[in-house]
């Protein structure tokens, strides 16, 4: 009877020593997938301005703790709550050239995502300002002297201007200030835009009188032509 009770007891402890830590269940952890790193901007970088409008956006790598393979979520927008957003691209590499407008501002930002759908944050936004279209305004000529002629002779009263003025720009409107007096250089604006290319002045004074023509095309541009003379006897 009591070997018959020592080999029940040997099957118990023999049961319970073999039916341990080998259940098959699974380590949580090891199913637990976390999202990747927040990538960092580095080109172009916050508040540059006057780039190229073909540039070449770049960041740095993030990380995934299960080594999951990482794709990029690129996002460029014209206001800072991206709800403008002129590109959205999903891609593998570090890097993407984007051809944008000229002369506007944006924001770009990027997130990570792996490749089991778990998405990162997204980076901090840097904006940027694309260089404007560049235009080219020549100055007009400097005005050339029609009448009367320089250093000549004239008869007291009315005495009329004339002069011609053009432009390499050929669109433009050219418009011209008078200046006239008895000083060298006349220093008193008489006339002031005018379109057409002849003033009349009052000479009633026996005196050298004295005059320039300033020209300006509409645009900034400005010459200021030379000083002619006449003399009234």
């Amino acid at each position: 009877m009591k070997k018959i009770s020592l080999f029940i007891l040997s099957l118990v402890v023999f049961s319970s020593c073999s039916s341990g830590g080998d259940g098959g269940s699974e380590d949580p952890a090891s199913t637990t997938n976390t999202a990747p790193t927040t990538p960092g901007l580095t080109y172009p970088t916050n508040n540059l301005v006057c780039i190229n409008n073909v540039l070449t956006f770049e960041w740095s790598a993030a990380t995934d703790a299960q080594n999951d393979a990482i794709s990029y979520k690129l996002e460029i927008a014209t206001d800072n709550a991206f709800t403008q957003n002129v590109n959205s691209s999903t891609i593998t590499t570090l890097s993407k050239q984007i051809t944008l407008e000229k002369g506007k501002l944006y924001y770009w930002r990027v997130k990570a995502i792996d490749s089991k759908n778990a998405s990162g944050s997204f980076s901090t936004v840097n904006t940027f300002y694309t260089e404007g279209e560049s235009v080219v305004n020549h100055l007009p000529f400097a005005p050339s002297l029609v009448t009367p002629v320089l250093n000549s002779n004239q008869t007291k009263g009315t005495i009329t201007l004339s002069w011609t003025a053009v432009d390499a720009d050929a669109a433009d409107v050219l418009k011209y200030d008078v200046y006239f007096g008895t000083a060298n250089s006349p220093t008193e604006k008489v006339a002031s835009d005018l379109t057409l290319k002849t003033f009349d002045v009052n000479a009633s004074n026996a005196a050298n009188y004295y005059w320039k023509v300033v020209v300006k095309d509409g645009k900034g541009g400005t010459t200021i032509g030379q000083v002619w003379n006449f003399k009234v006897n």
